[in-house]
């Protein structure tokens, strides 16, 4: 698949996005960063696959994956580069409160930890996620189902955190942020939703990607829009995808916000490329994680 997208891909990065140094031959894995992902659910190891391995073909040195241990097998059986973790679960096969334990002793060795794909929803992890949101010292890059664990306590955005925070939300999960029900305001403009993301970026503290068509990144005070991504890109499993890439971004020492808007770019473009392969009706997740090589590649300082 790359080779062929690659020759038809003809577009370069914009100039004032960042670029990603090259490696020293002396490398080893530890230069470019260990993550942790703490993702997945019964019937939802899928997306805890695709977050982390987005996070290794995006460089990450080291990826962990964290999931309910009847998930473990099936998660590790994706890709024999991931490390896996199985935790404790409720009878849903979500993880269990008694988890949040052992998810703190794996995060204490990690760059930056991923949050939310997959996990599922329940009162225990509500907890954990609030748990984690105030607490972890390093990035974390929040998304999905720990998004709408956030909103769940309506006092969330008074909460301190510890260290920095990307939230990936699409409208309807930032509309839970904003303590709204998307169900009742199907209809609320773009416009007025990206307005209120910058506003709350600026509030909370944060970096906010709202995805979509010309998905905004803005920590508040800087907006931009991508310009890569197709409507083929519409299926399940892109946003996992998105929040593994940002994640690795994070673990090879850019910002934030940097992370973010070259991130989002890089997505954008390998389903670009995904695309010109199979067109938007065929495209999967799976497929864009195939040809991150294809836009990374042209994000290295020549």
């Amino acid at each position: 698949m790359e080779q062929s997208s690659e020759k038809l891909l003809d577009f370069e990065p914009p100039t004032d996005l960042p670029r990603l140094p090259r490696r020293q031959s002396d490398s080893s894995k530890f230069d470019y960063g260990r993550v942790v992902i703490v993702a997945g659910s019964r019937g939802m190891a899928g997306a805890a696959a695709l977050s982390s391995m987005a996070a290794l073909r995006s460089g990450a040195g080291l990826v962990e994956v964290i999931v309910p241990e009847s998930i473990q097998t099936t998660v590790a059986s994706f890709d024999p580069c991931l490390m896996t973790y199985g935790l404790p679960e409720d009878n849903e096969g979500r993880f269990a409160l008694s988890a949040l334990a052992h998810i703190h002793k794996r995060c204490k060795r990690a760059d930056v930890v991923a949050l939310g794909p997959g996990l599922g929803r329940s009162d225990a992890l509500a907890e954990i996620v609030h748990d984690l949101w105030q607490t972890l010292s390093i990035p974390a890059v929040i998304d999905a189902d720990a998004l709408w664990a956030l909103a769940q306590n309506t006092e969330w955005l008074k909460v301190k955190h510890a260290g920095v925070r990307v939230l990936t939300p699409h409208t309807g999960e930032l509309q839970y942020l904003l303590g709204d029900n998307p169900s009742r305001r199907l209809s609320q403009p773009r416009k007025d939703l990206e307005h209120a993301a910058i506003r709350l970026a600026k509030e909370v503290g944060v970096v906010i990607v709202l995805k979509g068509p010309a998905s905004l990144v803005t920590d508040g005070t800087t907006n931009t829009h991508n310009e890569t991504g197709n409507p083929g890109m519409a299926t399940a499993g892109t946003g996992d995808v998105l929040t593994g890439i940002i994640t690795a971004l994070v673990a090879q020492q850019l910002s934030i916000f940097d992370a973010a808007r070259l991130g989002t770019w890089i997505h954008g473009a390998a389903g670009d490329a995904a695309r010109i392969e199979c067109g938007e009706y065929s495209l999967t997740a799976s497929q864009v994680i195939g040809c991150l090589s294809i836009p990374i590649k042209r994000c290295v300082t020549p």
